[in-house]
């Protein structure tokens, strides 16, 4: 289980905290999704899971522990801009070996092609180079992922491909995921469950998902 207890978080001392109070929840192989306009936090609080930022006041458990503070983290993320992630300076060969074993099995499934591990990112669209961040992202050790908006700037197509990849992948794995969009439509197909970042200030607001669907999907949402 993915629990964060009672999240306060400030960029400034003396501000009011941009989350206040907050608490999460999520287990192995959910796919919870956190819907909340710009501007209430919704980045913070991932990064805040994923170990990137520490917390003002409140703790980030898995299983009961606390994040590592050394060594691979079991919480992964993936961000908006894939071309923000990666060295602009490495071949993507090397951008995945900094992920936890990455096997052939992973780019097979997310549409790696194998030249394409020889090119910088800067020759690759964001779709493709997206493919190689959830790649690094989905180590042997990757207990939970943190999707950030990671299809917004993609087309439709792409977009079906790697949601219905994820769906099936962490399924596969009891993977549990947090999927950070604007887009309900999105939400409503990925996720088993939805939260809205305003109800978690102070107590966790559930909101029940759709029911699990059998098709795979083909990018009929307005993603914003």
């Amino acid at each position: 289980m993915l629990e964060a207890e009672n999240i306060f978080f400030s960029y400034q001392k003396g501000e009011p905290p941009v989350l206040k109070g907050v608490s999460l929840s999520v287990g192995p192989g959910e796919r919870v999704g956190v819907l909340a306009p710009s501007g209430y936090g919704k980045t913070t609080l991932m990064k805040i899971l994923a170990g990137y930022l520490q917390p003002d006041a409140g703790r980030v458990l898995v299983d009961g522990k606390l994040l590592p503070a050394k060594g691979y983290c079991p919480v992964q993320m993936v961000w908006q801009h894939p071309e923000r992630a990666v060295n602009p300076r490495l071949k993507l060969r090397k951008t995945l070996a900094e992920g936890d074993g990455i096997d052939r099995r992973l780019e097979e499934g997310l549409g790696i092609e194998e030249d394409w591990k020889g090119r910088f990112p800067q020759e690759l669209s964001g779709g493709e180079l997206q493919r190689f961040c959830i790649a690094r992202a989905l180590g042997r050790r990757t207990r939970y992922l943190i999707a950030d908006e990671i299809s917004t700037m993609l087309d439709l197509i792409t977009q079906g491909q790697i949601w219905n990849f994820l769906m099936e992948e962490t399924a596969r794995r009891q993977i549990g995921m947090l999927v950070v969009s604007h887009s309900r439509e999105l939400l409503d197909y990925v996720c088993t469950r939805q939260v809205e970042l305003k109800g978690l200030q102070g107590t966790e607001l559930l909101k029940t998902g759709r029911q699990e669907k059998t098709n795979g999907y083909t990018g009929n949402f307005n993603a914003v």
